[in-house]
């Protein structure tokens, strides 16, 4: 996979970092993408010379499409889109705000759109068959409490993985969805370690008795880029340690 190009937002850190750094081991030219300039130098500095970094706000959406124009024009190509980036909010459901709520649409979901079409656009216009790995989570698989926006937007990116897999796999363009389960992450931490009943309910229905390390969801992440999973697209595919089966 030395020739790939991929974009990776939110890819700074947790596990967007996780697959920045998978991808780079495996000789993929990785752009990570996101808003927090100290985590992009560090990461770029630790990844040379096969990571580069664009500060980039995704809330912007009226500025992606010149964003998307300019990366191909800075590298050429781009062969791989890992919609990474999102934000979480632990609240009661009737405690949530009509504006918290559509801000976790918009930053997890409309961004996710726009980007993708920019980048689907160039592909046809090019003919390049490329391939686009949208992160999900658990959180849209069954009922979890007090995360009701962030719940949504996940439904709503599997809900769209299968839906752009189907009208643009004729194209040569490849959808997946990863399906990340309880992953050791700052994100998981807030929602975890603050709640030990919640805590044991996740470990107890696991049936691999623990949680995640972001390397597993880069190591799918790279499965889902390259040519090995050639015939897969519009799989949401679970890494979970048998969360989502465990009773």
């Amino acid at each position: 996979m030395q020739e790939k190009t991929a974009i990776v937002t939110g890819g700074g850190s947790g596990i967007g970092l996780a697959i920045t750094e998978k991808f780079v081991a495996a000789n993929i030219r990785t752009i990570i993408i996101g808003r927090d300039e100290k985590k992009l130098l560090a990461t770029k500095n630790k990844l040379w010379p096969l990571c580069e970094t664009v500060k980039f706000d995704l809330n912007n959406l009226s500025a992606i499409p010149q964003l998307v124009n300019d990366l191909f024009d800075r590298f050429n190509s781009i062969d791989v889109l890992v919609n990474n980036a999102g934000i979480n909010l632990k609240k009661e459901f009737i405690e949530v705000s009509d504006e918290e709520f559509s801000n976790i649409m918009h930053t997890n979901v409309s961004s996710m759109f726009s980007i993708s079409r920019e980048v689907v656009k160039k592909w046809v216009e090019k003919n390049i068959k490329g391939s686009i790995i949208n992160i999900s989570s658990m959180a849209s698989q069954y009922g979890l409490p007090k995360v009701i926006a962030y719940s949504a937007s996940k439904g709503a990116i599997e809900g769209m993985t299968r839906a752009m897999a189907t009208e643009l796999s004729p194209k040569g363009i490849r959808i997946n969805c990863i399906a990340p389960g309880f992953i050791a992450t700052d994100m998981s931490a807030k929602a975890l370690n603050n709640d030990p009943e919640r805590k044991q309910k996740v470990l107890g229905r696991t049936p691999m008795g623990y949680m995640g390390n972001p390397s597993d969801i880069g190591d799918a992440a790279v499965f889902m880029a390259g040519d090995t999973s050639k015939y897969i697209t519009g799989v949401v595919l679970p890494v979970d340690g048998g969360n989502s089966i465990g009773f």
